[in-house]
């Protein structure tokens, strides 16, 4: 069970100082901010802001639409009002070949409207919160564009009820491989992985945060049992649904066997797993754009060192890197982006400190879904930190890992990587219920003591920030996979 007498502890590395991005806060200063003494003006925009924050919502389809079919539940593709007509055009091969896939009028082309909500871009096409019209606005939607053209808090909101991806490259050029990857992928006559999940998961010394994570989730995942206890191999997701099981975790959790999994030096995973510290660095550091979020390895020396050979990053991502049909999922901090601000500041304003001049999208998932051999079909991860509660969530004696066990297997047995996401969804909806029953004055039972509010404040932006990037609807063809020999 969690102590609720030990510190938070924020996770993420520094990549200038190679220390943690911000100190461990005490819980008596964290509960402070949770229910103030005294004239607080902060407190009242803080609670302000979490009785606007999204309700729960489900996916309701009609009766009669297979959630997992997206031919009946629909695609779309949703741009930005000011989208040139050369972006639009460089994804025409994915919005071809999924309107020859697609039911016609469940097939739509839509627009974001600069600074609407989530709800004000559903109502645009006639559809209320909570239901979801595949002739209207379609289950699985991909969003085109950085987080400066529709914002993550959009995208966040969506996921509620829909089955959200995003493509934001740089370039015209980029979104065309990825399209052109993608069609490749699900109509060439074979497929180029093996039937392989990875897993990476290095552990440092005297860092919580990677125990936790190399220990309590990635053991678990990869070998049936957390370490403290034997291994039962039958009962990994691997072994019932007859994927090749390989880890690197601890001390073999290094750079080059990361590179040597995503450059298909001895073999070529279908699913890739990795849990780690990503980088951070300040908002005016020209590294930012480049290295946020870059995967920390187990060659790092310890706090207080920091250098390239300790990280996987963009630039490690060679031409010849062998990426065509992966699915990664990165636990780490800024793995997937970066919001403007802070979105766990101790000044519960929800102005905390600026992390970057603009939000933006992580380069080195990017760089996989745009190789020019090949990328990736989605990338999994989180905006801004990601922290313990998923594994450990408040309360719970044991960790519980099954979020990340289901969302694996569905990807793993062929269903759309979009649906796949639906436990992290689910969570996020069930925890903004549980503040809204806190403030709501009308309800005498579901108060919080300050401790366990700011604990599940944090588990609520934890849970709301985990993201696809790439086509919601993309799947892994698991029936044409090899098992490796």
């Amino acid at each position: 069970m969690s102590n609720p007498e030990e510190p938070l502890v924020l996770n993420g590395i520094d990549g200038v100082t190679g220390q943690y991005l911000v100190p461990p806060v005490e819980l008596p200063a964290a509960a402070e901010v949770a229910d103030p003494k005294g004239d607080a003006p902060y407190f009242d925009a803080w609670k302000q802001w979490l009785q606007v924050v999204p309700m729960g919502a489900k996916t309701f389809l009609p009766f009669d639409v297979d959630p997992t079919n997206p031919v009946q539940a629909g695609w779309g593709v949703v741009f930005h009002a000011q989208a040139s007509e050369e972006l639009r055009k460089s994804l025409e091969p994915l919005i071809a070949h999924r309107r020859g896939l697609v039911e016609a009028d469940r097939m739509h082309v839509l627009t974001y409207q600069p600074g609407e909500t989530s709800h004000q871009f559903l109502a645009r096409y006639a559809v209320g919160v909570g239901d979801v019209e595949p002739t209207r606005v379609p289950a699985y939607l991909l969003l085109v564009g950085g987080p400066d053209d529709i914002p993550y808090d959009v995208q966040h909101a969506l996921s509620l009820s829909y089955y959200v991806g995003r493509l934001s490259f740089e370039t015209p050029a980029e979104y065309m491989r990825y399209a052109e990857s993608v069609v490749a992928y699900e109509t060439a006559a074979t497929v180029p992985n093996h039937r392989q999940v990875s897993w990476w998961a290095p552990k440092h010394l005297g860092d919580r945060s990677t125990h936790l994570s190399a220990d309590e989730l990635v053991t678990t995942l990869a070998r049936g049992a957390p370490a403290n206890e034997k291994p039962h191999y039958t009962k990994t997701i691997a072994a019932k649904l007859r994927y090749t099981n390989t880890a690197a975790i601890e001390d073999d959790a290094t750079k080059e066997w990361l590179l040597g999994a995503l450059h298909g030096r001895e073999s070529r995973p279908a699913v890739l797993f990795t849990a780690s510290h990503g980088l951070g660095f300040p908002a005016k550091d020209p590294r930012q754009l480049t290295d946020q979020g870059a995967l920390l390895s187990q060659d790092w020396s310890g706090f207080g060192a920091m250098s390239p050979a300790h990280y996987v990053s963009a630039a490690d991502i060679q031409d010849d890197a062998r990426l065509h049909g992966l699915v990664a999922f990165f636990f780490a901090c800024f793995g997937i982006g970066t919001p403007s601000h802070d979105e766990f500041p101790l000044d519960p304003t929800r102005r905390g400190e600026a992390l970057a001049q603009a939000a933006f999208v992580a380069a080195l998932p990017r760089r996989l879904l745009s190789h020019p051999g090949g990328g990736a079909l989605a990338v999994i991860g989180h905006v801004e930190r990601a922290w313990g509660f998923s594994i450990k969530p408040l309360n719970l004696v044991q960790s519980n890992v099954q979020p990340f066990n289901n969302s694996l297997a569905l990807i793993m047995s062929g269903q759309p990587v979009g649906y796949a996401l639906r436990d992290f969804r689910d969570r996020y909806s069930n925890l903004n219920n549980l503040l809204l029953t806190h403030l709501d004055a009308n309800t005498p039972n579901g108060k919080m003591t300050p401790r366990e509010l700011i604990h599940r404040w944090i588990e609520r932006n934890d849970a709301r920030n985990y993201v696809m990037l790439g086509d919601p609807a993309v799947r892994v063809r698991h029936t044409d996979l090899q098992v490796i020999p």
